[in-house]
């Protein structure tokens, strides 16, 4: 297989007409090579239209939802970035080479090792990787610029929302399903403006599941 050509594919037939067109965005997916950071039973599906397991109940983004998402929070080389879930690192690699830091933080331990050795490996080098619980942020190191919530929660997270930079961005996904929706709120002084971006289906942050409805 041509992973060359496999990813310019996926560039142009999934992630340009799913109506991402910032140039800067396309060009990281162009550079950084997906199939490193797949589970190596899936290397062959790197740049498939699909949610790729890793474990643990994990799954990776589909390439447009990770298009749309850096689109969304619009990074720059000098901005710091939080990721909340960091999955395989791949979009932990696109946040590093479109902004100036990131600390990505993942309550699954084995997770985070992994990414961080295939980032190391990658010479990614301004990534952090940090096993441990961001249900309500990761304060240790606020403000963010930048907040990339890689899991679902029913509602919004005022604790994360309050660990933003003046004119900070943090993408969400927010609700139950089958009604989720993936969310731009942008800070601005004091006040929050929360923008509609697209519908998709995520699973929760842990601890932040919907209760079950009791059936009578």
């Amino acid at each position: 297989m041509d992973l060359s050509q496999a990813r310019f594919n996926m560039v142009e037939q999934q992630v340009r007409p799913w109506e991402v067109l910032d140039q800067l965005v396309l060009d990281a997916m162009l550079a950084v090579p997906r199939e490193h950071f797949v589970p190596a039973a899936y290397r062959g599906l790197a740049y498939s239209d699909i949610r790729i397991p890793l474990g643990f109940g994990a799954l990776m983004f589909a390439p447009r939802w990770e298009g749309r998402l850096l689109q969304a929070l619009a990074p720059a080389k000098h901005e710091r970035a939080l990721e909340i879930g960091t999955g395989s690192g791949y979009l932990s690699a696109l946040l590093a080479r479109l902004c100036g830091e990131v600390v990505s933080v993942d309550i699954q331990p084995q997770l985070v090792d992994d990414a961080a050795r295939k980032l190391r490996a990658a010479g990614v080098e301004s990534v952090r990787c940090v096993a441990g619980d961001a249900l309500e942020g990761w304060a240790v190191d606020a403000p963010f610029d930048l907040i990339a919530v890689t899991a679902s929660s029913p509602d919004r997270r005022p604790a994360i929302e309050a660990q933003l930079a003046p004119g900070g961005r943090l993408f969400m996904v927010i609700g139950s399903a089958p009604a989720m929706e993936a969310r731009l709120i942008t800070r601005e002084g004091d006040n929050f403006i929360e923008e509609s971006l697209f519908e998709l289906e995520l699973e929760p942050l842990r601890g932040a599941e919907t209760p079950p409805r009791f059936q009578f």
